[in-house]
């Protein structure tokens, strides 16, 4: 049976509780995550095949988040074991990671010290019918761009279906180049970009009106206008998904796009004055277009489900979901 084919970065989390309270329990919580690697576990919860691909440094504490990998279903012959650090990244519990808290620790790591030529993509790829990544590793060093672009090449020759996540961390891309210097050799290849309006702009030069009015309505058109120039300007892309989460006064609210077919497919909203953890929403979403796709469901139905999967994980500890397809629909019948 094909795969899904996840590459990426696994980060260790460190979360401690601020004003002191890690110190005086000398206690850091740490999660196993990574976007990629996020989006895999959600697919492989969800009983689709996975493989995963990261670079680790051959020691014990590797081998032990291997084997947890393993636990989790995900095929993780493709690890890489190279280097001598694993990447890390500090964020209070219960923060998001575009907030300027988090502090990341990735410099040197395995994964950002791979050399174009060093993936034997013409053998990892093969009986794949998925590859995703994320604008995460192209934002970390210029290797890690040209890696993903020759991962792209082999994938087009192999007729294997993309996506990107275009993550926008304004703290990771330091080398020298902006992310519309980059992201677009990188969006031509793919079948599914998946973001938000303001990613596409930043990464993509998809500009947006000045002052632009955070309405639901005024965002769903201009949601539509992003869709219509990403397929415009990179013909390969056949689904754009967008997603939109406010912090209000009164709570967090959460709705999805999905422009497929030259028509554009809104969620239902969802909405709750708090969260567990913001990250590793955004993957969950990911993984529910791939799921939704994977199971050739329509439109209106694939959006729907992404975004109830995106929303269940607000409430779930830690970077991936745990939650079962069946849950996610319980969930959906509160708002659906």
């Amino acid at each position: 049976m094909t795969k899904v084919f996840c590459f990426g970065e696994l980060l260790l989390r460190l979360s401690p509780q601020l004003n002191g309270e890690w110190i005086r329990q000398a206690s850091l919580p740490v999660y196993i995550g990574g976007a990629e690697l996020n989006v895999g576990t959600a697919l492989a919860t969800w009983e689709i095949p996975v493989a995963y691909c990261t670079a680790l440094p051959d020691n014990y504490l590797s081998k032990e988040i291997v084997a947890s990998i393993d636990q989790k279903k995900i095929d993780s012959k493709p690890v890489i074991f190279s280097g001598n650090r694993i990447g890390t990244y500090y964020l209070p519990q219960g923060a998001d990671l575009k907030n300027t808290g988090v502090i990341y620790d990735r410099t040197y790591s395995a994964f950002a010290e791979l050399k174009p030529d060093q993936v034997e993509w013409d053998k990892l790829l093969e009986n794949i019918s998925w590859f995703h990544f994320s604008a995460i590793s192209p934002a970390l060093n210029e290797n890690i761009a040209i890696l993903c672009k020759q991962a792209l090449q082999e994938a087009e020759k192999r007729g294997i279906f993309v996506s990107v996540d275009l993550n926008y961390r304004a703290k990771l891309w330091q080398y020298g180049k902006k992310p519309v210097d980059v992201m677009p050799g990188l969006v031509q290849y793919c079948d599914l970009v998946m973001g938000n309006i303001w990613a596409a702009e930043e990464m993509l030069g998809i500009t947006l009106p000045p002052k632009l009015k955070r309405t639901k309505d005024v965002l769903v058109q201009q949601s539509l206008k992003t869709s219509v120039a990403i397929e415009s300007a990179f013909p390969r892309c056949k689904q754009v998904a967008n997603t939109f989460r406010f912090d209000k006064d009164d709570g967090l609210f959460y709705y999805a796009t999905l422009f497929r077919d030259k028509q554009l497919h809104v969620s239902f909203e969802q909405s709750t004055p708090s969260v567990v953890d913001k990250v590793g929403s955004g993957d969950c979403f990911m993984a529910g277009l791939i799921y939704g796709n994977h199971q050739q469901w329509a439109s209106q139905q694939v959006i729907d489900f992404a975004a109830a999967a995106a929303f269940n994980k607000l409430f779930i500890k830690g970077d991936a979901t745990t939650s079962s397809v069946e849950d996610i629909n319980r969930s959906m019948l509160k708002y659906a």
